[in-house]
């Protein structure tokens, strides 16, 4: 039996973190370069072993992207770090990314968050250039930070409209502050025409979903997997369209399933969900967004049609214009016509 090749799948990327999206030569040689002590768990014993089961465990996850974050020190670095996220990203057949930052949490070492945003948004321009896809931003707040500061964030995030960022998010512990403290930030958002795009229903239940949805305004969930515990809440996300930008690997090495074939993709998929699949922090879980594909096909049985859907929902789920996704559409079609010719 023979498949498709799935690094040539076109798809678009739409859930993938800034200094998580490095890769862990480039983490090692900028540590090595500006004098930043590694542990071993990103260095010799990488991947390193999570699991935010609990709060210790997200703790130590939270402390190694804060190690990571560390060592983008320079202009360059940034520029080396977007560009390379766009390299990897291309390889996997990716021609659309949207990569999320929380310029807050760069601030102190480039200047204000004004500066860093700009230099984010410059290095995107040429990483696009250079690479041939389409690399935008969505800024994203902080769960565990004050709702005021997700306010100055929302108000950044809309003075570029139309010149890079495309959405605003919000990340971190679920299980820290309370979501609908942050509506009016996701108010000031979607009122400047921003995709509202926050994190939910991965270390919490399905109630996260639903706050996301009735307070946020949410038009894509980071995550969402836990919809299937809510029958009504899932109808719901399949009927309006909701897309869920689904992590596999995330999900197992955070300790939100055991198991990948406990992920629930396949039960997403059947009831006709929106599916974007995402690497998340590939520089933590070891893996890059065509291994997401290739869980799919490996773990979940999905066929090389529904493979095309999934890459299909991506696009439909992206904040590209409305002729770039036709003309990505077009292309998966041609995808799925060629013959299979990669041994299984």
């Amino acid at each position: 039996m023979t498949q498709r090749d799935l690094r040539v799948l076109p798809k678009t990327h739409l859930h993938l973190h800034f200094s998580g999206s490095m890769r862990h030569l480039t983490l090692v040689e900028l540590a090595d370069k500006h004098g930043v002590r590694l542990p071993d768990a990103l260095r010799t014993d990488w991947p390193p072993e999570l699991s935010a089961a609990d709060e210790r465990g997200w703790f130590r996850f939270q402390r190694l992207y804060d190690i990571a974050r560390s060592v983008l020190r320079t202009e360059d670095d940034v520029r080396r770090l977007v560009r390379e996220a766009a390299e990897d990203d291309r390889a996997d057949g990716s021609r659309w990314l949207e990569i999320q930052v929380d310029p807050s949490g760069y601030a102190n070492r480039f200047h204000g968050i004004t500066e860093f945003t700009d230099l984010v948004l410059d290095a995107a321009r040429d990483a696009s250039e250079s690479t041939g896809i389409s690399v935008q931003v969505i800024i994203a707040a902080n769960r565990t930070r004050h709702p005021l500061d997700a306010r100055t964030l929302a108000r950044l995030a809309s003075q570029y409209v139309g010149r890079g960022v495309v959405g605003f998010g919000l990340s971190n512990d679920e299980r820290r502050g309370t979501t609908s403290e942050f509506a009016p930030a996701f108010r000031i958002a979607r009122h400047a025409g921003l995709l509202a795009a926050p994190h939910g229903g991965e270390l919490c239940g399905p109630a996260t979903v639903r706050t996301c949805l009735d307070e946020l305004g949410a038009g894509r969930i980071g995550h969402g997997v836990r919809s299937v515990e809510d029958p009504d809440l899932l109808k719901r996300v399949v009927d309006a369209q909701i897309a869920l930008e689904v992590c596999p690997a995330s999900n197992v090495s955070l300790g939100v399933y055991r198991r990948p074939e406990d992920v629930p993709l396949r039960h997403l998929y059947e009831a006709g969900a929106r599916i974007a699949l995402g690497a998340d922090d590939p520089l933590l879980f070891g893996s890059r967004l065509a291994e997401q594909y290739e869980t799919a096909r490996t773990v979940h049985a999905f066929t090389d049609p529904e493979l095309a859907d999934l890459a299909r929902s991506s696009v439909l789920a992206s904040t590209a214009p409305p002729e770039v996704q036709k003309s990505l559409l077009t292309e998966i079609d041609q995808w799925l016509g060629t013959p299979a010719t990669v041994p299984a």
